[in-house]
Order: structure tokens, then sequence, then C-alpha cells
């Protein structure tokens, strides 16, 4: 089921785009008729070892990213994959010409505001912070248990949480147990004082982290022994169990009834 919604999301125009952009400079090269136009005789159906170069490096790039961004979805890995593979195509088209680089990367922006990747359009119960916002939402309900995303718009494995995320917060929320997000991106400042980097080569981004009266107790991924960052799985069932999710939930349910006891015991007093 997961693989073939992944498969309806990949039909979309922003990833199909995105995937021709990533092919683009090889379809080109061993395209016969496109080659003779766009390149020089004799540089048809072959790469040099420049850009075989650049091929390889992308390769290594995009392994390394997926196995440290925890990448478990076909969507997933199809969109880290594009994003190295597009900064690659810039580098071998503007080698190829100048004018040539110009245009994809006015291509790249194009389809990066108009066409926009698609979000989850399902039920959330999800709360957006802006700058300081969610510092003085945890210090004025201390009663409240938080489980906070750090995240940033451009970061692919982010983008791959975002609907599990939504739907946990549909499932799980209730008036004590909240669900929150904040784009570090946006707001350095929360990066800073949460602990989070959020440069393109950060291993903590996405970041989950659990708040309960107004301090941090837990997040994923979380440092080991050895003071380096654990892999982590962003998959539902695996949110589920590291935050033992079901039991938080029931626990959050029972301090509601019991207080929801006491008000009406203290009603009834009056």
């Amino acid at each position: 089921m997961a693989a073939f919604d992944d498969i309806k999301q990949l039909a979309h125009p922003y990833h199909l785009l995105n995937l021709i952009m990533s092919l683009s400079f090889l379809t080109a090269k061993y395209t016969p008729v496109l080659c003779e136009i766009l390149f020089p005789e004799g540089d048809c159906g072959e790469l040099t070892m420049w850009e075989s170069e650049v091929m390889f490096f992308m390769i290594v790039i995009i392994a390394f990213r997926t196995r440290k961004s925890g990448s478990r979805t076909m969507l997933a890995y199809v969109s880290v994959a594009s994003t190295y593979a597009k900064l690659c195509n810039v580098l071998l088209w503007f080698s190829a010409d100048p004018v040539y680089g110009i245009l994809y990367l006015v291509f790249a922006i194009t389809h990066f505001l108009l066409v926009g990747e698609p979000v989850y359009q399902g039920p959330e119960n999800l709360t957006y912070f802006q700058g300081k916002e969610l510092d003085e939402e945890l210090q004025r309900d201390k009663n409240t248990v938080w489980l906070i995303t750090f995240y940033t718009a451009w970061s692919p494995a982010c983008s791959s949480l975002a609907p599990i995320f939504a739907k946990l917060s549909a499932q799980y929320a209730l008036d004590n147990l909240k669900f929150g997000k904040i784009d570090v991106g946006r707001y350095p400042d929360a990066a800073k004082k949460y602990h989070i980097n959020d440069s393109a080569f950060s291993l903590q981004l996405p970041t989950i982290s659990v708040f309960k009266k107004g301090a941090e107790v837990e997040r994923r991924p979380c440092l080991d022994a050895n003071a380096k960052f654990q892999k982590f799985y962003f998959t539902e069932d695996n949110i589920k169990a590291s935050f033992d999710l079901n039991n938080m939930y029931l626990q959050c349910k029972k301090d509601l009834e019991a207080k929801k006891g006491k008000k009406e015991a203290h009603v009834k007093a009056e």
C-alpha cells in the first residue's frame, strides 16, 4: 500500500520534472539527434573523463545521503537522489556551455517556484511555530506534552516525514498532548537554541523532540555513547515505538479524565 502511494505521488508533475532534469545531461549525450544539436561533433555517445568523475561523485553522494538521512521509502530515495542529481547537472551543463547552465538554472528555479513539491492533504492537528513562539508556548503551559519536529523546507528527508507526522498528529493529539513544527531554516535562532545543525550536510534534519513540563526529555536522532548521531528511520512504526506513543497517549488521556473528574467534583461541592 505504501509503495502504491509513493508511485501515485511520483506521478505528480513536480517529481516528473525532477526526473527529467536529473537525467537531462545523460539523455542529451546519448540521444543522437539531440546531442548533435547541443554538443560539438565527436562529443556524442560518451562522457569525458571529467563528466564521468562528476557522475561517479554524484552516485557516491546520493548513496551516502540516503543512508545518513534514513530514507526507507521509494519517494524518499527519489527525492534525495533528484536533489543531488540536479546539482551535478548544473555543473555538467555549465561545463558544456555557460548558456546551457544558465538556462538549466532558470528552468530549475521556475520549476521550484511555480510547480512546487506536493504537500500532504490529509487530516492533521499541528501547530506551526514561528521564531520564539515555541519557547513562549513551552513556558506558558507546562502541563502539555509536546512533540516537535525541527525541519527545513529544502530537506528531502523532512518532506518525507511531513505526511507521517501529520497522520500521527491526527491520530494521537489531545488537549494535553500536542504536535508542532518549526522551520529552523527560516528561524536559525531556534536551531541554535535547541542545538539543531541546519546545514546541508546535517544529520539532524529532521529531528523530533518530546517536551514535558517545558523541558526536552527525548529526541530522535540522538547521540550514542561515542557522541555520534545514531541512525534513525522516520517511519510511522519507528516513531510510535521509539517515543512509546501509545502509552504516552493513554497516560495523557488518563490525566485529562482525572482533571475532568476533579473539576466536576469541585463544581458539585460548590
